[in-house]
């Protein structure tokens, strides 16, 4: 399973930003690529599908550039993730993965399918609940946040 390259900086680009939305300060697209090590071409269309998504604002001219549509407490990580890839599974998944048939061969008792319902509600338990706001504090915190919350998901 991977995650894709428009996911992990889509990420690191949002918390670029978030960093400065206290301060009210808005980061170029320059600013953000060198900061990131990402190239400007791409920085833009990354921040392009973030502002399509509704994360983010642009602003022109001189003091132009990017920030954040709404507080770092108010981005879920689900509705990011969507919106820069989509989710690991989905029900149409089986339809477009089906082989040569029409249809999959497996499609009435199917434990792959189970598998990927299985890792999809998962990372959801764990996505859901986490706001840009999270992503911002120490990796350790967030650990802890994650694994309170992975315990609660597993004991229901």
């Amino acid at each position: 399973m991977k995650f894709s390259a428009q996911e992990e900086y889509g990420l690191r680009c949002l918390l670029r930003i978030a960093k400065f939305y206290h301060v009210g300060k808005s980061l170029t697209i320059p600013e953000i690529s060198r900061s990131e090590g990402i190239s400007e071409h791409n920085t833009g269309k990354i921040l392009r599908v973030l502002r399509l998504g509704g994360f983010l604002q642009a602003g022109r001219g001189q003091f132009g550039g990017y920030t954040l549509s709404r507080s770092p407490e108010e981005i879920k990580i689900d509705e990011v993730m969507i919106v820069l890839g989509g989710k690991l599974y989905d029900d149409s998944f089986c339809q477009s993965h089906s082989g040569a048939s029409d249809f999959c061969t497996n499609s009435i008792d199917c434990s792959v399918r189970s598998l990927w319902k299985i890792i999809q509600d998962s990372v959801n338990s764990v996505i859901k609940n986490l706001t840009l706001k999270d992503l911002m504090g120490s990796e350790n915190d967030l650990f802890e946040m994650v694994n309170h919350s992975s315990a609660k998901f597993l004991n229901n």
